[in-house]
């Protein structure tokens, strides 16, 4: 595993990462596709100290991850973007978390069940009156035919990045050098 090399922007309090990972909605799967990459974006869930999706069990994403189950998940969030009269220091703030590991197929019916109560829990919590049953993952089939696969992400290493966002400088609509000069 390479070092970072903006050492300075390095997050290493797990809480920190933890918070950002549950409340930060889509992040970037990267596969690698005999050669060629392949990065989809998707919706996920941080439980249990590892990272889920779920999509259909078929397709370009199944393949490669039959194939080649070796993974890094990018999760992002843009924070401002801050001005500067030197065209070369104008920034972005954000942070950012890669988790890398092999994507597995879960094989538990239960473990899935928690996965997708803990998804729904977290993209629309409180709309539905009952927990998620078994049933529905073993009957559910998509409008395009397919059965729902979920796979989990087993880290093997995490890294996190912040840069943060200076409030003095962030811009907004209407600012113009004049008002940094």
């Amino acid at each position: 595993m390479n070092g970072m090399r903006q050492s300075t922007m390095k997050v290493t309090d797990k809480q920190k990462i933890n918070d950002f990972l549950h409340k930060t909605n889509i992040g970037h799967l990267g596969l690698v596709d005999d050669h060629v990459p392949y990065v989809i974006p998707l919706n996920f869930v941080w439980f249990h100290d590892c990272l889920y999706f779920h999509g259909a069990n078929e397709g370009r994403k199944t393949r490669i991850i039959q194939k080649n189950n070796h993974a890094c998940f990018t999760i992002s969030e843009e924070r401002g973007v801050m001005s500067n009269p030197i065209p070369a220091k104008v920034d972005t703030a954000y942070m950012s978390v890669i988790i890398f590991g092999k994507a597995t197929l879960l094989e538990n019916m239960d473990e899935g069940r928690d996965v997708m109560q803990a998804m729904l829990n977290k993209y629309v919590p409180g709309y539905y009156e009952k927990p998620l049953a078994k049933s529905h993952l073993e009957k559910y089939v998509s409008t395009l035919g397919s059965k729902t696969a979920i796979y989990k992400i087993t880290p093997s290493a995490i890294t996190a990045k912040e840069n943060k966002l200076n409030e003095t400088v962030k811009f907004t609509p209407g600012r113009t050098i004049k008002m940094d000069l």
